[in-house]
């Protein structure tokens, strides 16, 4: 398809300079060019096709990048991208060296603030349109946010403060089936017909002005009208919350509509104060397969755009870590699963079939979901949070304080832990290990194969202490040559060198192990199962060796590999010991196995680490 539009599209005066009528092919284009280059790519389709007009409308009213326009979660922006000047650069998106999926401020002017994670958005405008009035700047700062990120506390304490603002402040947001009720009845319906009519409001303000200047009593007679006119809104359209944290609202707005979007918007532009924005869109909107499955296109691999995308047959360890759950959930009615908006994602969707009174969906909001597992725990409940790793770290002071100080036996399923690839800095399961290991009382579990992941869940249903079980995403590398155990560590292997590591690259020690074996190397390679607290047996263990080699998918700086090191300065240990970690960096955007071998991580750099060739 030629893109006669988007293709000219450098930047935003671009859009405010096509026709009204060409507003519409313009965001044709911009969908099956996005449904194109998202097949190839992967990312997150659904929800950039519900806001192609959204964001062709907020372009065409607003002057950015002096007007401010910030998207949480940030998986929203790819139609802001191809209207910012990246159209050539799109086909890029998410792959090592190109665009990010998420806003990046290092990556354009237009992206004001970073939003990977959600619910940040509109403290972070609220900033940045504080920062703007202290330095008598007069523009706009415009927040969308949507996909879940209204489930998330930070936002709510964010529009508390923002709401008693009097700068250009407008927040919109994308309702796409989350839980926000509409106006009901034909009368509210026939209101909002004239209340986003630009003359209701010029009227309106007239007439405010017109009664403040009635000598003695105008302040006071405006303000009686004000009252009145505020009690029959109120019941007509019920007490919304929005206004009641100081935003002037207006919704639900058809956010398919570019006309009805710029008229609202140009309308929002004339208040005085925070202005608060409904906007009703359909996720996956344009492409049919998205439409009707728009849960398997939030986040999707490559697929056939003609027969759409394939829910994969292979399991996964968080597949396994399900099926564990609801194995022994049947028999201990103990047990309870939570998740933060992620059921689908952490393998929970069979435990809320067959569990429904025990499962916990609480939203965006991964801090109230670690001191709710602290409260089901100390009534004598099993509370298993299922969490990606990027997104537990929201919850670390819930964790230590809630959780650690007690000692209570909440167990935190750490899914996506490691290098998780082309969502880049913002989602990679790199620290967990790091923050978890300085809690006091926690005990750290990191399994490589599916069986032992299924061993250690078992096991922990009868834990009188908060342990936290991570694991990568995907599927088990097959090692028919290792069997699982229930030991702290194992040791393959003999000689005076030897590799030591956790987790998933394990698998990739194990292949060096094999192929140094073979060209006459003596190695032993330690595999630890319980990665924290270290025992006394592990440095024992540790003595047997002249050289010692540490790999870890994590962060280096308060590892594992670290906290043994110490170990061994402790024991007056003198072997030669070598760290091969992430550095003080946060690792970008690349496919996982190339990211492991950056690193150092795969099995050929750990061969020739081993041999002295790096």
């Amino acid at each position: 398809m030629e893109y006669e539009f988007l293709s000219k599209i450098s930047s935003p005066e671009d859009v405010k300079n096509l026709k009204t009528e060409q507003l519409n092919s313009l965001c044709a284009e911009i969908r099956d060019y996005m449904i194109h280059t998202v097949s190839v790519n992967g990312g997150h389709l659904a929800s950039n096709l519900g806001t192609v007009e959204l964001t062709v409308a907020l372009h065409r009213c607003f002057d950015a990048p002096n007007d401010t326009i910030l998207f949480d979660v940030g998986h929203q922006c790819y139609t802001h991208k191809l209207l910012t000047g990246r159209f050539e650069d799109f086909t890029t998106l998410r792959t090592e060296g190109g665009i990010s999926g998420f806003m990046r401020p290092d990556e354009s002017e237009y992206d004001p603030f970073i939003t990977g994670h959600s619910s940040n958005s509109v403290s972070a405008s609220y900033g940045i349109c504080k920062a703007k009035s202290l330095q008598g700047k007069n523009d706009f700062t415009i927040t969308v946010v949507g996909d879940g990120a209204m489930t998330g506390g930070m936002l709510y304490e964010a529009l508390n403060n923002a709401g008693a603002a009097k700068n250009k402040f407008i927040v919109v947001l994308n309702d796409n089936k989350m839980s926000i009720s509409k106006n009901v009845g034909s009368l509210a319906r026939h209101l909002s017909k004239i209340r986003y009519k630009k003359g209701y409001h010029r009227s309106k303000r007239a007439v405010k002005s017109f009664l403040s200047r009635i000598p003695l009593v105008g302040k006071a007679l405006a303000r009686f009208v004000l009252r009145v006119k505020t009690a029959l809104k109120n019941t007509v359209y019920k007490n919304n919350l929005f206004e009641t944290l100081g935003f002037e609202y207006y919704g639900p707005i058809d956010g398919h509509d570019i006309n009805a979007l710029v008229n609202i918007f140009e309308i929002a532009k004339q208040e005085n104060r925070p202005v608060f924005i409904h906007t009703i869109t359909t996720k996956g909107k344009g492409y049919s397969f998205a439409e009707v499955n728009p849960k398997i296109y939030h986040g999707v691999s490559s697929f056939d755009i003609n027969e759409g995308a394939k829910v994969s047959s292979t399991k996964s360890f968080s597949d396994i870590f399900g099926e564990t759950l609801c194995e022994i959930a049947k028999t201990d009615k103990k047990i309870c699963a939570i998740t933060a908006a992620m059921s689908e994602g952490t393998g929970l969707t069979n435990f809320a079939q067959k569990y429904k009174n025990r499962i916990f969906d609480v939203g965006i909001a991964e801090q109230h979901a670690a001191t709710f597992a602290a409260g089901l725990a100390i009534q004598g409940m099993k509370p298993y949070f299922a969490v990606y790793s990027t997104f537990l770290q929201r919850s670390f002071d819930q964790i230590l304080h809630d959780v650690a100080i007690l000692g209570l036996p909440v167990r935190l399923c750490v899914d996506r832990a490691g290098i998780v690839g082309e969502d880049g800095e913002t989602h990679q399961g790199i620290f967990d290990v790091a923050f978890l290991s300085s809690v006091p009382g926690m005990q750290i579990y990191s399994p490589c194969y599916f069986e032992e992941l299924k061993s250690i869940i078992k096991k922990s249903s009868e834990f009188d202490f908060p342990c936290a079980i991570r694991y990568p995403r995907g599927t088990e590398s097959i090692n028919t040559e290792f069997s699982a155990t229930d030991n702290a560590f194992d040791v393959v292997g003999s000689g005076k060198k030897a590799i030591i590591t956790y987790g998933r690259i394990f698998d990739n020690a194990y292949k060096a192990y094999t192929e140094l074996k073979n060209q006459g190397y003596d190695i032993a390679v330690i595999k630890l199962n319980k990665i924290y607290p270290l025992g006394d047996d592990l440095i024992a263990q540790l003595k047997k060796y002249d050289e010692i080699y540490f790999f870890e998918e994590g962060i280096k700086r308060g590892g594992i590999a670290e906290l043994i090191g110490s170990r061994i300065t402790e024991n007056n240990i003198n072997a030669k010991y070598k760290i091969y970690a992430i550095g003080d960096s946060f690792v970008p955007c690349a496919k996982v196995g190339e990211a492991l071998k950056k690193y150092h991580l795969d099995s050929n750099s750990m061969i020739e680490i081993i041999k002295g060739e790096i």
